[in-house]
């Protein structure tokens, strides 16, 4: 290939953008072209069986006709296989595949770079926002005073603010982890329930317990409880309290009333941050209408120290069934 003059790609290849999601790509020398292509356009057609993808060949140039993402995976992949063809006077069905994986490889990267800031490391594991819901809550559990959310289950809530809480207090920012839900339906009346006050509180808080063994040794969490680092609490023990340097989440905040939840926002101190989660579908007070969640994301939503995040299905990070199962709820609410 001596008689080519083009040493890379860049100087061999012209880009062209025009509308409804059309890229030409323009050779400067047809020998390229006809080394791209292959013999009977064998190249072009496995390039598109991989990547899923139309490309058709006019003239000098190659046109692509996809959505932006996919056009972007064939101009790298013709770039590619562009260089390789000037350095070896070749291309085989090995270099297609490379062109292709070379790129998702690289874009997986950027991604991961890009979700650097989001990581939350914990003893046990790293936890990743999977969705730009997760990724702008994890921002505001960790810049704003209050954060108030709201979506289904499974969405994270819960998981990704003991998560945050769990790396402050390890990092020494804070002193103290408070973990409050309703319990009895937010009645609380805990005297009808068998066995001490713990006995009767437990249940209730047993999946605040998962997600912190979730998140560091079973051991260590119990240490913590013991000396007070950490507390699980039904909300009525939040009554007339202060918090300082804490990190405060009220789970299951749908079975709250409007009053439980300005007292327990209420108790906010010096260095402290309160979190209130809730799914509204979920209400289980006698009178729906008690429920003190969507109000509070209406007073208080538009308060630059209080963040407000609505997640929906698919922020749902569990079994992928269970994103359709509240999809399918929600859509028949609405019908």
């Amino acid at each position: 290939m001596t008689n080519i003059a083009f040493k890379n790609s860049k100087s061999a290849l012209k880009f062209v953008y025009s509308e409804n999601n059309a890229l030409s790509i323009i050779f400067q020398n047809n020998d390229i072209l006809i080394g791209i292509l292959g013999e009977f356009n064998n190249n072009l057609k496995e390039l598109e069986r991989i990547t899923d993808t139309k490309i058709y060949s006019r003239g000098n140039s190659i046109l692509v006709k996809n959505d932006p993402e996919k056009n972007n995976l064939v101009k790298n992949a013709i770039e590619f296989l562009t260089n390789q063809f000037l350095n070896n006077g070749t291309i085989e069905k090995k270099d297609i595949i490379s062109s292709v994986n070379k790129f998702m490889i690289n874009e997986k990267l950027k991604k991961s770079e890009k979700n650097i800031e989001y990581i939350i490391k914990t003893p046990k594991k790293s936890v990743i926002p999977r969705s730009e819901k997760q990724k702008n809550y994890v921002r505001a559990l960790k810049e704003s005073e209050i954060i108030i959310s709201a979506g289904p289950a499974g969405t994270g809530k819960t998981f990704l603010a003991v998560a945050v809480a769990l790396t402050m207090l390890l990092d020494k920012k804070i002193e103290r982890i408070i973990l409050s839900r309703p319990a009895v339906e937010a009645g609380e009346r805990l005297g009808f329930l068998p066995g001490d006050m713990r006995e009767k509180v437990d249940p209730y808080l047993r999946p605040l317990y998962d997600s912190l063994y979730d998140l560091l040794d079973f051991e260590k969490i119990q240490k913590k409880i013991e000396v007070g680092d950490i507390e699980i609490a039904p909300l009525a023990f939040m009554r007339g309290r202060t918090l300082k340097n804490s990190f405060a989440i009220l789970d299951e905040a749908q079975n709250a009333t409007d009053t439980q939840i300005k007292m327990f926002l209420t108790r906010i101190g010096e260095n402290s941050k309160i979190v209130i989660n809730g799914d509204p579908s979920q209400i289980d007070l006698p009178n729906k209408s008690l429920s003190g969640l969507n109000r509070s994301k209406n007073l208080l939503g538009h308060l630059k120290e209080i963040s407000v995040v609505d997640f929906d299905h698919v922020d749902v990070v569990r079994h992928p069934l269970v994103s359709k199962i509240v999809k399918a709820y929600s859509d028949q609410k609405t019908d």
